[in-house]
């Protein structure tokens, strides 16, 4: 679920009282007939926004629903110099992924391509620490590589020795 449908339904209802005010207040027809007409019109408007909003990716300092989450994995990013780093992010507790724009910082996207080199060479993952906090330490990077996996287990050998039987029934 996306949530533009209870924000639209939530931006009608509040757009609705502000019109019923506006009607009841004690001013001139054509105030009251204006007021109404801008509440119609902004209906329409709140809908557009709402699902152009969809494709565009949050800046971080806007997420505030999920603004403690301790890290993330990232699916992918994409870095625009001067403009910022783009980021897919799969979220704990959060079924589908999110996007996420941070601002341009050199040191965060350098650390950003030196952690999906390392994931790339071990075939592990990437995660973010503290996606949403603007974060001074420096002491530990804010993208680091998952550890490469644990092969599979190997499965038991079936106990004792096996003995080779000659085709035809005989013991060799």
């Amino acid at each position: 679920m996306t949530g533009v449908t209870e924000l639209f339904v939530a931006a009608t209802i509040l757009t609705g009282m502000l019109a019923l005010i506006s009607i009841w207040a004690p001013r001139r027809l054509l105030v009251k007939g204006l007021a109404l007409s801008v509440a119609v019109l902004f209906i329409p408007v709140a809908y557009a926004s709402f699902v152009n909003l969809l494709s565009r990716p949050k800046p971080v300092s806007l997420e505030w629903w999920l603004a403690e989450a301790r890290e993330a994995t990232v699916l992918g990013s994409s870095l625009r110099e001067d403009d910022g780093i783009y980021l897919w992010l799969q979220l704990p507790d959060v079924s589908e992924p999110r996007s996420y724009v941070l601002p341009w910082d050199r040191e965060i996207a350098e650390q950003l391509q030196k952690a999906e080199r390392e994931a790339a060479e071990t075939q592990g993952g990437l995660k973010m620490r503290m996606p949403f906090e603007p974060s001074l330490d420096d002491r530990e990077p804010k993208f680091y590589a998952l550890p490469q996996p644990a092969p599979p287990q190997k499965e038991e050998p079936a106990p004792g020795p096996q003995l080779y039987q000659a085709p035809g029934g005989r013991d060799a």
